[in-house]
């Protein structure tokens, strides 16, 4: 069962249709006491960093979330979702965020802005992790300062963080379930990866190393 942050707004349609497409059984957390943490959850964001910490806040979503992780339960992040997890965002200052990871969000200071559209994502030197274009709409990216945060990058006019892992948490600056076959890989890779047997196994982020 994937438990799916629903704050109050932006569109989680096309996620929740994607989760449907892999046979993933889904069912929404309207509050953070909502959230069992015995599941994987998901955090879709669509909109701005600070409507969606607002909704968060308003909805107890954020000490919920804070602690859900603290406690290892697995975590996927999609766009404004990856945002959330840093300290902070350029796009609404003084708005903190979740302070999971450390780190600030920052705008494109080159090409058109938001950038949108397909891309292509590399894993970080060292981390063996298939390659793949994935959809993009963004004006701003997270900066990690932990450079072991980054999990993909991606090239638009320079190199961005493209999304992060550390241990139990993944997310995604990209939007995996309008990627195509590709996005809906790493969905299932990090939602409900198979054993060699075929069985359903734990969620890969849950034995993610730094």
């Amino acid at each position: 069962m994937i438990e799916v942050v629903d704050y109050g707004g932006g569109n989680v349609g096309s996620l929740l249709r994607a989760l449907e497409r892999l046979g993933l059984p889904y069912r929404l957390a309207a509050r953070g006491r909502d959230l069992t943490w015995e599941n994987p959850i998901v955090l879709p964001g669509v909109g701005s960093f600070g409507a969606v910490m607002e909704g968060l806040r308003e909805r107890g979503h954020d000490e919920a979330l804070i602690a859900a992780i603290a406690a290892g339960t697995p975590f996927l992040g999609i766009c404004v979702g990856l945002q959330a997890l840093f300290e902070g965002s350029e796009e609404t200052p003084g708005v903190p965020g979740l302070s999971v990871l450390p780190g600030e969000v920052v705008r494109f200071r080159e090409g058109k802005v938001p950038q949108i559209g397909w891309n292509r994502i590399e894993p970080r030197e060292g981390l063996d992790h298939e390659s793949g274009h994935v959809y993009f709409v963004n004006s701003f990216y997270a900066r990690p300062r932990e450079a072991s945060d980054v999990l993909y990058q991606s090239d638009y006019r320079g190199l961005f963080c493209a999304a992060v892992r550390r241990k139990n948490v993944v997310a995604f600056q990209f939007h995996p379930e309008k990627s195509g076959e590709f996005g809906h890989r790493l969905l299932r890779r990090f939602l409900a990866p198979r054993t060699e047997e075929g069985r359903e196994s734990e969620p890969e982020v849950r034995n993610l190393g730094g």
